[in-house]
């Protein structure tokens, strides 16, 4: 008898899991993949998209942005790095996501971040950035300008989902925004954010010894954040922050 109660147990134990509602973590997984353009999506709503810029000191780099999708709206978050880029983005959005392009918010000057955004004007995209990066925009040839600013704040929305773009301080750039949306828990970091084990990178417009102290009050903001886009590498989640402070800490 006791074994057949064991039995009984065991099984009824396995029944009920089997039956208890749970959520499974998406896989990332390369939805699209060209010489210039890829896109990974990282969960039901959120996809990072890739681009790449060629320097003299650190080679061919891979460049992220990020975009949010509810329903039918997207909000993107920087620019590929160049027109035909943004070009293969846009029309990835249209065409397979089905979606329109609400807004796109450019996270800093650099042309990593803004390098694309003439195409994101033909097709009238309306582009949003802090005063200070539009400011700073203006004094760059060969590149577009943001077409709204804003103080340090904004809120843009895809579908009912909110994108938060804040100012924390001085860091990669003294202009430097970071995104995030609440309902996925997920950042766009930017070029203020490294990936794991990453070196310091291009500091010709950093502040360093404010850097970690910015990123200490992105975390401070955002303490249950599961998905962290740095400017390059690759996704993670908090330790991203924690890395970037520690990198930057001895400054």
């Amino acid at each position: 008898m006791k074994t057949r109660s064991k039995i009984l147990y065991f099984s009824s134990v396995l029944f009920l899991l089997s039956c208890s509602p749970h959520k499974k973590e998406k896989e990332s997984k390369v939805v699209y993949k060209t010489d210039n353009l890829s896109v990974i999506q990282l969960s039901d709503n959120i996809y990072e998209h890739i681009s790449f810029k060629d320097t003299e000191s650190f080679g061919r780099v891979p460049c992220n942005g990020m975009i949010v999708k509810d329903g039918n709206e997207t909000v993107i978050l920087d620019t590929p790095t160049n027109d035909k880029s943004s070009e293969e983005l846009i029309s990835w959005v249209e065409n397979n996501l089905h979606s329109k392009v609400n807004a796109l918010v450019v996270t800093h000057f650099h042309d990593d971040s803004l390098g694309g955004l003439k195409e994101f004007d033909k097709n009238n995209i309306p582009s949003y950035a802090d005063y200070l990066t539009i400011e700073l925009a203006k004094k760059q040839t060969g590149f577009g300008v943001p077409g709204h600013g804003f103080n340090d704040t904004i809120t843009v929305k895809a579908g009912r989902y909110k994108v938060l773009v804040k100012y924390f301080g001085e860091g990669h750039t003294k202009d430097n925004v970071v995104a995030y949306v609440p309902d996925e828990k997920a950042m766009f970091g930017g070029c203020l954010i490294k990936e794991m084990d990453a070196s310091k990178g291009y500091l010709g417009d950093a502040n360093v010894q404010t850097w970690s102290q910015t990123v200490e009050k992105v975390k401070a903001e955002y303490p249950d954040v599961k998905i962290v886009i740095p400017g390059h590498g690759e996704v993670g989640g908090g330790e991203l922050l924690d890395y970037t402070i520690k990198l930057f800490k001895s400054n």
